[in-house]
């Protein structure tokens, strides 16, 4: 199983709010952060704005901030929000064509992994993975040696 980019992009997108406390952030400096499409995060934040984690201000100094306090956000509810569907099986999709539907085993014990794997999600918030301001300016790659001699040259 496999979460989407969206839900991915979200989480990141809520860490991010998070780490800069009550000043607001853009989508374009998020997408520059975490190198990604700002029109993939645009409809990202639509979603989490719509589903109350994020707030929109309007304007020419407008931005995003957070919704709700860190500790209120749960990493379950945003996966539900943020995932089409669990269908780890095509027993589980919408238009399920499988012929072994009414005799298979499977569907149970994928339905109680879901479930699992949903609950450990909803023990955490957003304030167990808040991370600092300085942790999204990724790394640098080591410093090239200068005035050495070239080999060969």
């Amino acid at each position: 199983m496999r979460l989407t980019n969206f839900s991915d992009y979200a989480l990141r997108m809520l860490m991010y709010a998070a780490s800069a406390g009550d000043r607001l952030i853009t989508i374009e400096e998020t997408a520059r952060t975490f190198g990604v499409s700002k029109t993939h995060l645009n409809k990202v934040a639509n979603t989490l704005t719509r589903g109350g984690y994020l707030k929109a201000v309007r304007g020419r100094s407008g931005g995003l901030v957070l919704g709700l306090r860190p500790e209120m956000i749960r990493i379950g509810d945003v996966i539900r929000l943020t995932e089409p569907d669990f269908a780890v099986v095509e027993c589980f999709a919408t238009g399920n064509q499988c012929v072994l539907t009414h005799s298979c085993k499977l569907s149970s014990m994928f339905g109680e992994a879901m479930a699992s794997f949903q609950s450990i999600l909803d023990r955490y918030t957003l304030a167990d993975v808040t991370l600092m301001p300085r942790d999204f300016l990724g790394r640098l790659p080591p410093p090239q040696p200068s005035g050495l001699a070239r080999s060969g040259v």
